[in-house]
């Protein structure tokens, strides 16, 4: 089912939404220049849908959300459209970030408090941008590529985008999947894609702080976020369990599918 709330200022946040209402709820929050969609195999497991409320939330600037013009760099922005969300999904979710989701999840944090979770999951995630900020260390990918995919000049931007949307995955993968990595990135506005890295937020005092069980899944061979990310995560969340994938890149949910849906449902019975 898709549907919308309405997140900080007025902005539409769209929806994807499977699962049994009057479930615990789990909120997936995708990464840079993604959506919703990047979460399809966990929301069409049946092992997942039957058991929880399954709330994929687009981004602002993304997929089916509004795209604003600006709110992109204030961490409030953030942490009140995932709030939004979590009003609508209901009390003690679970909330899984990849990659960019991580620093949506600590901007909600640093904002809200974790009262109303019962859980959180870091999966190829950062959770600090800006530089030498060590949870937001990027990898070879996602350095390489940056200058060109932020660019306006289409001649510039779609070879970058093609070859980063090739690098996600640490083998090749199905060209349905690679081509609809690339068109979510397509998809997200080049205005938007830029406006995203001009933040610069640490968040050592967010996960020091936080006091529900946390999960960080993280690909040994990710490109795109350099396992150090997790590394710092991990050092910092008191009791936080780590789980390293061999041979797996920026797409656990997708490239190991059935194991991180394992390592989701554990966590969750947890």
């Amino acid at each position: 089912m898709k549907t919308e709330v309405v997140g900080y200022g007025g902005t539409r946040i769209g929806l994807w939404v499977e699962g049994a209402e009057n479930t615990r709820p789990i909120v997936f929050v995708h990464g840079w220049a993604q959506s919703s969609r990047a979460w399809a195999p966990q929301l069409a497991d049946p092992a997942l849908s039957e058991r929880f409320r399954l709330v994929a939330m687009d981004l602002r600037g993304h997929g089916d959300s509004e795209v604003p013009s600006a709110g992109y760099d204030d961490p409030r922005v953030w942490a009140e459209d995932l709030a939004s969300v979590l009003d609508f999904a209901g009390e003690d979710a679970i909330v899984v970030g990849w990659s960019y989701g991580g620093l949506v999840i600590t901007d909600y944090l640093r904002v809200h408090g974790s009262s109303r979770l019962s859980g959180v999951v870091f999966v190829g995630a950062i959770t600090e941008i800006g530089k030498n900020r060590p949870g937001g260390k990027v990898g070879p990918a996602m350095r390489d590529a940056i200058q060109a995919v932020l660019s306006d000049d289409p001649a510039v931007a779609i070879p970058a985008l093609v070859q980063f949307s090739e690098r996600m995955t640490a083998a090749p993968v199905s060209g349905t999947l690679t081509q609809s990595l690339l068109g979510a990135c397509l998809s997200t506005p080049p205005a938007v894609r830029s406006a995203l890295f001009r933040r610069d937020v640490g968040s050592e005092d967010v996960l020091r702080d936080l006091d529900k069980p946390a999960l960080i899944v993280h690909g040994l061979a990710d490109a795109v976020i350099d396992p150090t990310s997790a590394e710092y995560a991990a050092g910092k969340i008191q009791g936080a369990v780590v789980r390293w994938l061999p041979e797996v890149g920026h797409l656990p949910f997708a490239e190991a599918a059935d194991e991180f849906g394992e390592l989701l449902r554990g966590f969750a019975d947890q």
